[in-house]
């Protein structure tokens, strides 16, 4: 078969014949129809993810949109090495598929799933919003933090703030209020936040990350006691690490998770994903995306990373 196939950790993947997958128990040969190019996969094909292989020789793509043997269109996760998602055919856990209902296209559903289980499942799973609350997404501008802004709202966020880099991107979205993250962005935050925020949901962590806590925890400490923040961290392409000092986190209401693969257990990112998809036509749930043939891999490759590639077998 025809795959991407990454020959050097760190180089772009080459579109070269590779062995075809053959099913054990367990499992089922997919054959694929849509493969998105996430910033995980592009971690994971560097070498630079914490669950990356040791080794180059495989095909990328954590999860894609295909048919299974007996016809049904599905959305599968995680394909079993070296048989990623960026090839004519991968092989996935059986039990790592769910259904793609009918109205949706091979590629909108492969954008939506990847670009917006990160956001379900933290808000359904790791730190769901309260009627009412005000949510914060860091890294609005992304394709994932566009689906966040969606979701949020459909899961009962009454007010929605988003940050990010790209104004005219950001101004865009469907937020409440927008902070573009320049010269003039840290006086916003604070002013946000004294206003009250109850959820961050961060995308990208590095130095927007630093801001947007150094705003949060401004001025803190009351005798009262300070409202609870949940700050769920969920990708760091930004940077890897920050200095957080010790003191907001006696003195604020400030409580840093995580959400992502290992916090959360693989059958519920499966559950999530259908659950996702069930809701995209009735809540509405759109998703910026371009496509390529997968022939085309190096193209995407170095198309601008925010915005949401999904690969095609022709």
């Amino acid at each position: 078969m025809k795959a991407a196939v990454v020959t050097t950790l760190g180089q772009p993947p080459e579109y070269l014949d590779f062995q075809e997958p053959v099913a054990g128990d367990g499992e089922t040969v997919v054959q694929v129809r849509a493969a998105p190019l996430s910033p995980i996969v592009r971690q994971l094909a560097a070498g630079r993810h914490y669950s990356s292989a040791a080794a180059a020789g495989f095909v990328p793509g954590v999860d894609g949109v295909g048919v299974d043997p007996d016809g049904l269109r599905v959305y599968f996760l995680f394909p079993k090495t070296p048989f990623g998602s960026m090839g004519e055919r991968a092989l996935a856990s059986t039990s790592l598929l769910t259904a793609v209902p009918d109205a949706l296209s091979d590629v909108q559903a492969a954008a939506i799933a990847t670009g917006g289980l990160a956001s379900w499942v933290a808000l359904t799973r790791r730190a769901p919003p309260a009627p009412g609350s005000t949510v914060l997404i860091n890294g609005a501008t992304g394709a994932a933090g566009s689906m966040a802004v969606q979701i949020a709202r459909h899961l009962g966020a009454d007010k929605v703030i988003g940050t990010g880099r790209n104004r005219a991107r950001l101004y865009t979205r469907d937020l409440d209020t927008a902070i573009a993250l320049d010269d003039g962005a840290d006086d916003a935050l604070r002013e946000v936040f004294a206003k009250g925020v109850d959820l961050v949901l961060d995308f990208v962590w590095g130095e927007p990350a630093a801001r947007v806590l150094a705003a949060a925890v401004a001025n803190r400490g009351s005798l009262s006691g300070e409202p609870r923040l949940r700050y769920v961290q969920l990708g760091t392409i930004a940077g890897d690490q920050i200095a957080l000092r010790g003191d907001p986190l006696r003195s604020t209401g400030l409580e840093l998770i995580g959400s992502g693969i290992g916090s959360v257990a693989i059958d519920q990112l499966v559950l999530g994903a259908g659950e996702l998809l069930a809701a995209t036509l009735s809540a509405g749930f759109t998703a910026d995306v371009k496509t390529l043939p997968l022939a085309r891999v190096k193209d995407a490759w170095a198309a601008d990373p925010t915005v949401r590639y999904v690969l095609t077998p022709n």
